[in-house]
């Protein structure tokens, strides 16, 4: 008796609550969701067909300067010095990792070869004939068993590490010991940015912290709006003008000043409370020319941000987590459906639409994700979730080579000294 009796009154509860017009809480519910009508596109993942616009339209890339970085505090690279042979010259193995996301994993490329880790946090320095200059290991055989995984940064001989399990080291590149090694508070998701004295890296609760690179002793701390949500992107950072400007899981965009940690503006790009709850939100990583910031996202959403105001230049419907790339007055990024958008920088107009699927059936097409990209010369290299790269010339928008790398998932190109490198599960593949 007594069981109906609570099953009546949790059903009369529930239909009072979920039902009643003059109910409180499901007005306002309604009344939120009313407030902005973009909140639609978050309940319902609207797929946005792209299909090719002036694909024949060729691009004047004559001003087009080529580099050599590794490391570049705006993350615009540009058109980075590499022929495209694609002969493969090397193979640096390491131990096979249990579960392999090709997001997860960043080698730092030197001028004499690579500094990598494997399953256990064994830190790896290989030289150019792919021998271990030296095999570091700085966890516990508990913390070996979480599988951490490393960022990497380098400034001078110092080696600057942080991890998902809230550690962060410096490290004498040349022979691999330890100077010292600090525990923070929260696992850490973001490239490591370094500037004079200094370097900065965000955690999952979206606080960007700022460390002294003599003894790793925090100098400041930014917390901005925490989240449930755990983005499958690395969060991303760019230092210019003495800002430091960043972004979270949310999707909010903010400058900080670099000496004294305040804030100088903040740009929410989403409404957070309904990611939270919902959504899974993943973005691009944050690319600067200097005077202003562009990024996207897979809500159909490509920003240019005035760097010194925090205000939206213009916003394009683009659909893409992959870095853009900026060369002369011309942004390139690949959508989440494999086309090459050609934007205009300034005025962020859409002037050519390529598809680089078109030689992949439907059925292949719609298992295929594109993993990252870069510019060398005048071509484009583009890897896939089938273990492929496309490479593309630029100019015209043709697609020139499709060469298979491997059979599982490969990581994003990199770039460095006239070479090109590929991570997969188990080694990483140079071509020169």
């Amino acid at each position: 008796m007594n069981k109906i009796l609570l099953f009546i009154l949790i059903s009369f509860f529930l239909v009072n609550c979920s039902l009643n017009k003059n109910s409180r809480l499901w007005n306002e519910k309604e009344k939120d969701l009313n407030e902005n009508k973009n909140l639609t596109k978050i309940f319902v993942e609207e797929k946005k067909e792209s299909s090719e616009l002036n694909p024949l339209i060729k691009l004047d890339l004559s001003k087009n300067q080529q580099n050599n970085k590794t490391v570049d505090n705006l993350n615009n690279f540009g058109s980075l010095k590499y022929n495209g042979s694609l002969n493969k010259i090397a193979n640096f193995k390491f131990a096979k990792f249990n579960n392999f996301s090709q997001f997860d994993f960043e080698p730092l490329i030197l001028k004499d070869g690579l500094i990598f880790f494997d399953k256990k946090g064994n830190i790896l320095r290989f030289n150019d004939n792919q021998k271990i200059v030296w095999k570091k290991n700085y966890y516990s055989k508990t913390e070996k068993k979480l599988n951490p995984k490393l960022l990497f940064s380098m400034k001078d001989k110092n080696l600057i590490v942080a991890d998902n399990i809230a550690k962060i080291f410096l490290i004498n590149s040349i022979s691999g010991d330890l100077i010292w090694s600090k525990k923070s508070d929260y696992p850490f998701n973001s490239q490591i940015k370094i500037y004079k004295d200094r370097f900065f890296v965000v955690d999952y609760k979206n606080i960007l912290r700022c460390f002294y690179l003599k003894d790793g002793s925090e100098c400041w701390n930014v917390q901005t709006e925490d989240s449930f949500t755990i983005s499958n992107s690395k969060y991303s950072l760019i230092i210019v003008n003495d800002l430091v400007i960043f972004n979270n899981s949310v999707g909010d965009i903010t400058a900080v000043d670099i000496l004294s940690g305040l804030i100088k503006w903040q740009l929410p790009t989403q409404k957070s409370s309904i990611i939270n709850e919902t959504y899974n939100f993943n973005y691009s990583r944050l690319v600067s020319d200097g005077n202003s910031i562009y990024f996207s996202n897979n809500k159909n959403q490509f920003f240019s941000v005035d760097l010194n105001t925090g205000t939206s230049n213009w916003i394009n419907e683009v659909s893409s987590i992959l870095t853009p790339v900026i060369i002369g007055n011309y942004i390139f990024t690949v959508s989440e459906d494999g086309y090459l958008f050609t934007i205009q920088k300034k005025q962020g107009n859409i002037i050519r639409i390529n598809d680089l699927y078109k030689n992949y059936d439907l059925k292949k097409r719609k298992k295929l994700k594109p993993i990252g990209f870069l510019v060398g010369q005048n071509n484009l290299y583009l890897t896939n979730s089938d273990g492929s790269l496309i490479v593309v010339k630029l100019i015209s928008g043709n697609i020139l080579k499709i060469e298979k790398v491997s059979r599982d998932l490969i990581s994003k190109p990199y770039i460095y000294n006239g070479e090109l490198f590929i991570v997969k599960n188990g080694s990483i593949v140079k071509y020169d």
